[in-house]
């Protein structure tokens, strides 16, 4: 039986937050393979934009922060400049370094947002051919995972 409305809120929900979507397949009594591609599709629609898209969305916000800058400027303030080298920093470019780009790709749209873990894995490795692939893979594998322990999980409590 077709059950859009509870496929519409599955898709949105994994455009914006993979990890826990998969988790109401079961509380909507939805079948397993209907849970794993609603979710998977809407990752991968949000990944697909945010991928695509992710150059623009940085030349738009070094646009907004020139802005802002011109804007103190012009009022006369002495604006407020960014450390470049911060502790937050560091440790950002530490775990590029550490895991790379597989970490990154299959990782990142998991543990963070979709949109945001593809806006930073395209920041980073957006030039190799190979990150916009590796995130599909990641997404697939780990909405597996995830899927699997939400009915998994769900068999427990019925």
């Amino acid at each position: 039986m077709l059950h859009l409305g509870k496929y519409s809120a599955l898709f949105f929900l994994s455009t914006v937050k993979f990890m826990f979507a998969p988790l109401g397949g079961p509380a909507a009594d939805l079948a397993f393979f209907e849970t794993y591609l609603v979710c998977l599709s809407g990752a991968l629609f949000s990944t697909t934009i945010f991928y695509f898209m992710s150059e623009f969305f940085m030349l738009r916000t070094h646009q907004k922060k020139i802005a802002k800058y011109n804007k103190a400027i012009d009022r006369g303030e002495k604006p407020k400049l960014k450390k470049n080298f911060t502790k937050v920093n560091k440790a950002i470019v530490k775990l590029k370094i550490k895991i790379g780009v597989y970490g990154v790709a299959l990782f990142a749209p998991l543990f963070l947002s979709v949109p945001v873990g593809t806006i930073i894995t395209a920041k980073f490795f957006g030039k190799e051919k190979k990150t916009f692939p590796l995130i599909v893979i990641g997404l697939a594998m780990n909405g597996l995972i995830i899927t699997s322990l939400a009915y998994f999980a769900g068999g427990l409590f019925k």
